[in-house]
């Protein structure tokens, strides 16, 4: 009975150990992500995203593939000018195998002010890769009714 009591400590402090490590990497992912944005460093920045992924801007019409935002970014990459997004308030989730983690974000930008990145990461090997990425631009309830109006009226 003991062995067993003792086994079953041993085997959640593994799997407390492994989750820490998995929050820590997709932590260091988001910020690496966020880091080679701002210093325009292509092959950096998009080598944190998986091959399959979708990037999803501000703009109702910004649904592109990992191919159509490299080819959307690349002249701004290419100037040295890539995007400053500050993160804060994160929170990660992970699938009950530890092998897809989802997060929300709050982000400071200079010209837009606070955003919202939303996403989906999935663990390849040891490494965790950037499946989607969403930014918005949260609206206060108060606006609301305001702001969707202007935008039926560009429609």
């Amino acid at each position: 009975m003991k062995y067993l009591l003792l086994g079953l400590v041993m085997l959640a402090v593994a799997t407390t150990a492994v989750a820490n490590n998995d929050r820590d990497a997709v932590n260091q992912t988001l910020n690496a992500l966020h880091h080679n944005a701002s210093i325009a460093d292509f092959k950096q920045y998009f080598g944190l995203y998986h091959d399959s992924a979708i990037f999803i801007g501000t703009d109702a019409s910004e649904v592109w593939t990992k191919e159509a935002f490299k080819t959307y970014a690349k002249p701004h990459f290419d100037k040295g000018r890539g995007w400053t997004y500050h993160p804060r308030d994160r929170h990660i989730y992970f699938s009950p195998n530890h092998d897809v983690a989802w997060f929300d974000e709050l982000l400071d930008n200079e010209s837009l002010g606070e955003t919202r990145g939303t996403g989906v990461l999935i663990k390849e090997g040891a490494k965790w890769k950037v499946t989607q990425y969403h930014l918005t631009i949260p609206i206060p309830n108060a606006l609301a009714d305001s702001v969707a109006n202007q935008i039926k009226t560009m429609q």
